[in-house]
């Protein structure tokens, strides 16, 4: 069974904006903690944004200013919005559940490239 359904990746430009989407099954998403995750070619597996089951929020330092990660409890669903987008924000991008400890399965992810 598909545990979580990203979307909304693509081409853009450097300086440009994506929101990405991730819908997720079952009915505990609404008490849990999530995070997106990116990995890029030849790299491991980062954690880059974390939202709590009540809302709050952490980013690393490297997309903090430009990143907002976001909930919507009711439609099972997170997002992430990214403006000014750089090249090396190049990557999978990822849902799951926060802490890695507690990730079960993972999604096929939504490619986002950053290029001109």
């Amino acid at each position: 069974q598909v545990q979580y359904v990203e979307s909304g990746g693509g081409l853009v430009q450097p300086g440009g904006s994506l929101r990405l989407s991730c819908v997720a099954s079952g009915s505990i998403f609404k008490i849990v903690s999530m995070g997106w995750y990116r990995q890029a070619p030849g790299k491991q597996r980062e954690l880059v944004a974390v939202i709590s089951s009540g809302g709050s929020t952490n980013y690393i330092d490297s997309v903090k200013g430009r990143f907002t990660i976001s909930r919507d409890n009711a439609k099972n669903t997170m997002y992430l919005q990214m403006n000014m987008l750089k090249p090396e924000d190049t990557a999978v991008y990822y849902c799951n559940r926060h802490p890695s400890v507690v990730v079960r399965y993972w999604g096929q992810g939504t490619q986002v490239t950053v290029s001109s």
